[in-house]
């Protein structure tokens, strides 16, 4: 829960950041050397909209079960990453990341891939721990009991 708490966090910052350099993103995102245009304005729209959704979803349901927001914080870090490597493999000079839009820009390097890898790493533990939840008990109606288990004879 901790995690996905301190995730949430980090992905609402990054897309409150990026939200507000709107208007710069689709520039940092072409100096990645994959898109530019209408398809650097598309990546950018996409990677907050992701940010968003499961930063927010982290933040105010911890404790979900659901997949979405795990495959999607999955998704928008996998996409972080393919930017990043490819980019330093090929030598582009990317002065600013973007991960937080224009704010506490770093230029790419090491450390950014080194910070990427642990967002799948991170990736990794949040769809590990989804896994291996137990399933949601079945209340009478059939419908799943969103509270988690409880004890019959307390009742």
């Amino acid at each position: 829960m901790v995690l996905r708490v301190v995730l949430g966090a980090l992905f609402v910052a990054m897309a409150a950041g990026q939200l507000a350099s709107l208007r710069e993103m689709p520039g940092i995102l072409a100096a990645y050397g994959l898109v530019s245009g209408a398809g650097a304005t598309a990546l950018a729209v996409a990677l907050i909209a992701g940010e968003l959704v499961s930063g927010a979803w982290f933040l105010a349901r911890p404790r979900s079960r659901a997949m979405v927001p795990v495959w999607v914080f999955t998704a928008v870090a996998v996409v972080w990453v393919l930017l990043a490597v490819q980019a330093y493999a090929r030598g582009l000079t990317v002065t600013n990341c973007g991960c937080f839009g224009i704010y506490l820009s770093q230029r790419l390097s090491w450390f950014v891939l080194v910070q990427d890898a642990l967002l799948l790493l991170y990736a990794w533990l949040l769809l590990r721990a989804a896994r291996r939840a137990p399933a949601a008990p079945v209340t009478a109606g059939g419908a799943p009991d969103q509270d988690g288990p409880h004890d019959e004879e307390a009742v």
